[in-house]
């Protein structure tokens, strides 16, 4: 059962794309899909997801970042790209040579954006973001209309969307976000009347599309949905996890009663234990929170976190699973021989969301992408490997056939 490496995050193409297929359903044909791939499409890397979502005919791209942008451009995206975040008039020159879509809410960067497209001679697209409620960046509400007259006798600008965004769609009560929408298409309505509404408005985050129907305009702005997870008090659309985080044993130990396990010697056995050694810690993006609190999956048992979690490593009780060895295969949160441990629960022992478990999972974690049950892709700090795809199908294949003989 060879593997190519120790530690890796198993992203399932065949579920993205099935969440993008029951998300474009739920919304319905003549809603555009917005996908989100900032901070690294949230650690399941932007430029695969990108691809991905291409392929299932997504309209446009959002990103945060001058550079998440430029990666996507030099990795060939050729799909519309919008910089949800602002960017410093510093950055401009490159965003416009990247045909990159940055949003506009300041006057001074407006001018500064128009005069650039002129030079080149080219106009720039961009998008406004109105603040209806969620307090962060955008145009005041109340300065939209004006703002956007202003926009319009920029000769280098063409505004191609205006969008706002909510604060607690998530929430129990949905008063908030409702009078949001309510004020916005006022807004809309308004600058209807004026000639000055630019050809598509959007509002909707992933709570807002699933709690709020009538929120969804012409683009839905889709991240944790699209990557298998619902927000809270949402409903029960099907979606299926696109990440796993896997690691395997690369010790196994005996110890005594009385042995104290890591830093700050927190845990001492109380019984002779054996250990599981596995190549993840804080380093890696999983939460030293985790100490004497989370657990793993080893032969489809929980295994308790004994100890603090270190930087490189992490140590477990593999009373649960007295067949382990070194080598087997650990699953700190996903699936393993029927059982699943979920990324929400480890984001809750984390203290902290499900987004941050997964955009807080580094670089050395290798990447392998999976399509139909097989290994298409590594990506990984030191590149890739002719051979890694074909190593990594031993495993995968291995751990299938473990699965039939376990089911029947």
């Amino acid at each position: 059962m060879s593997m190519p490496v120790s530690t890796w995050v198993e992203v399932d193409l065949d579920r993205f794309a099935a969440n993008l297929r029951a998300i474009r359903a739920r919304v319905g044909e003549g809603c555009g899909l917005f996908l989100v791939v900032k901070a690294d499409a949230y650690g399941h890397g932007a430029v695969e997801m990108a691809e991905a979502g291409a392929r299932e005919g997504v309209d446009h791209l959002g990103v945060a970042t001058l550079h998440e942008g430029i990666q996507l451009r030099r990795a060939g995206v050729r799909l519309p790209i919008t910089v949800l975040s602002p960017l410093l008039p510093s950055e401009i020159a490159e965003a416009l040579d990247h045909e990159l879509d940055p949003t506009v809410c300041d006057a001074a960067f407006a001018r500064a954006l128009s005069d650039a497209a002129e030079r080149l001679k080219r106009p720039a697209r961009c998008h406004v973001e109105v603040d209806t409620g969620m307090g962060r960046i955008g145009v005041r509400e109340d300065d939209a209309e004006a703002f956007l007259a202003r926009l319009a006798e920029l000769p280098g600008l063409r505004v191609a969307s205006l969008y706002t965004h909510f604060p607690d769609a998530d929430g129990e009560d949905l008063a908030f976000s409702r009078a949001q929408v309510e004020r916005f298409r006022a807004l809309l309505a308004r600058l209807e009347t004026r000639g000055l509404r630019p050809p598509k408005a959007h509002a909707s985050n992933s709570a807002g599309t699933l709690n709020l129907a009538e929120a969804r305009f012409d683009w839905v702005r889709v991240g944790l949905i699209a990557y298998g997870h619902r927000p809270p008090h949402t409903d029960d659309l099907a979606l299926e996890p696109v990440m796993s985080l896997k690691s395997r044993l690369v010790q196994v130990r005996e110890l005594p009663a009385g042995a104290p396990i890591s830093y700050g010697r927190t845990f001492v056995t109380t019984r002779p234990t054996r250990v599981g050694v596995v190549p993840v810690g804080y380093g890696h993006g999983y939460s030293w929170l985790l100490s004497n609190r989370g657990g793993m999956l080893v032969h489809g048992a929980r295994a308790p976190i004994l100890g603090r979690v270190t930087m490189d490593l992490t140590m477990i009780d593999l009373e649960a699973a007295p067949g382990a060895a070194v080598g087997d295969e650990v699953v700190l949160f996903g699936e393993q021989a029927g059982q699943t441990l979920p990324l929400e629960e480890v984001a809750r022992q984390s203290e902290t969301l499900p987004y941050e478990v997964m955009c807080t999972i580094g670089k050395r974690v290798t990447r392998i992408y999976v399509q139909g049950g097989r290994p298409v892709k590594l990506t990984s700090l030191v590149g890739e490997q002719p051979d890694w795809a074909e190593q990594a199908a031993e495993h995968f294949v291995a751990r299938a056939r473990a699965l039939a003989a376990r089911d029947h």
